[in-house]
């Protein structure tokens, strides 16, 4: 009977090495992680958000801390990580993005989104949507 892996709570769950990895940042590895770079976690966020560039070894250390958050030990999740190659650095930027949302949004809000898009495909009466309010200064003039 095959077991289904599945993503921690706050994690995620990445192939990696050829397996199916755990992957969870909890204070310790975020902590660790701005006293090693001088960055904050937040910033790097929104690096990877698009709001200014990351570097590959910022993806490469938050993802490798990933690992130890889920109990590997360091010296193991740093050769995995180091073990990929410069082409993989794509496919580590964007496991750092899900880490770091994964631990930053609660699971039952990334539930709550998955349901709300389920379906959300389907076509309105655009005036079912339009907001009936009136500005301020159309009250002002009343």
């Amino acid at each position: 009977m095959p077991i289904t892996a599945e993503a921690p709570a706050g994690g995620t769950q990445e192939q990696l090495g050829g397996e199916s990895r755990p992957m969870i940042l909890r204070n310790g590895e975020i902590e660790r992680f701005e006293r090693q770079h001088g960055l904050g976690i937040f910033a790097m966020l929104e690096q990877l958000l698009g709001k200014g560039e990351p570097q590959a070894r910022h993806c490469r250390d938050l993802v490798a801390l990933g690992l130890v958050g889920a109990g590997l030990n360091d010296k193991t999740a740093d050769k995995l990580v180091d073990d990929m190659p410069p082409s993989e650095n794509h496919r580590i930027r964007a496991m750092a993005q899900d880490l770091l949302l994964a631990a930053f949004i609660p699971p039952e809000e990334l539930k709550k989104k998955a349901g709300d898009l389920a379906g959300s495909s389907a076509t309105t009466d655009p005036t079912a949507t339009k907001r009936k309010t009136r500005s301020k200064a159309a009250s002002a003039q009343d």
